[in-house]
């Protein structure tokens, strides 16, 4: 089996694939401070509650856009699971070819998203990753990526409403029944997540518009993202696991060992 590891700026996704499926995923928070230690013993766990042997596990392989954390994460994997992790980066295997000005400031979350939405759906796509930022990356159809539109997330959107003002209360990120609100909580609601349809909606027809790609398949991901995908019909597939399935394709790519 192989161990996935998304480490985002808000949560550490983890994944374990066999051969033919992914069987479980879970996470924890990014933000809170672990030692090696600590974070071997937590994985092992985790690993241990979703009835994981950590034996059977051949590789880890890691995404990250996080560096403050890496030194002690590799460090218990290493202690724990006596394996050496994979780290996504420069010059990995990937079977996309990145085409813009500075290839080296392209996040490795986002080149992973874009190997899974090409294997998976296909050229050309449009790639939106719904985290704390908002990404939407854009591969051709021979899997070169163009281009990318970076936003703040809608959780971070969120969170400046509430704590900029000083009225506002911390509201749930829903999509209320009607945008016209008739209460405080709604209202937010209402401004919150239509305007982000609609930011998304028009990001998405101004990249097909300027890169001559109407019929272009869009492919969405991340936590927030199915709020958004299930209120357009501008997204065609959101799709929770690509990430996880981005890192198991990069790993065969670059590894001649086979997963059971």
């Amino acid at each position: 089996m192989l161990l996935v590891i998304d480490a985002g700026n808000t949560n550490l996704t983890f994944g374990v694939f066999t051969a033919k499926e992914l069987v479980t995923q879970f996470c924890i928070m990014t933000k809170t401070p672990r030692t090696a230690d600590e974070y071997g013993l937590l994985i092992c766990e985790l690993l241990k509650a979703n009835k994981i042997n950590t034996e059977d596990l051949l590789d880890v392989i890691i995404s990250s856009v996080v560096p403050g954390i890496m030194r002690n994460l590799t460090a218990g994997i290493e202690a724990y699971l006596k394996l050496k992790p994979i780290i996504i980066g420069v010059g990995m295997k990937t079977g996309i070819r990145i085409t813009t000005a500075n290839p080296k400031e392209i996040g490795a979350d986002r080149i992973v998203d874009a190997v899974a939405a090409y294997e998976e759906y296909g050229g050309p796509v449009l790639v939106i990753d719904f985290g704390t930022a908002t990404t939407y990356d854009l591969i051709s159809d021979n899997g070169s990526f163009l281009a990318g539109i970076t936003s703040p997330g809608l959780q971070i959107c969120a969170n400046a409403l509430w704590t900029q003002t000083a009225k506002l209360p911390e509201i749930e990120i829903a999509l209320p029944p009607s945008i016209l609100a008739q209460d405080t909580v709604t209202s937010m609601q209402a401004g919150l997540v239509y305007g982000y349809i609609g930011q998304t909606e028009y990001i998405i027809k101004k990249v097909k518009e300027e890169a001559g790609q109407k019929e272009m398949k869009v492919v969405a991901t991340g936590g927030l993202g199915r709020i958004i995908a299930d209120a357009t019909d501008m997204i065609d597939v959101y799709d929770p696991q690509l990430t996880m399935k981005g890192l198991k394709l990069i790993y065969l790519k670059g590894n001649g060992k086979t997963l059971h």
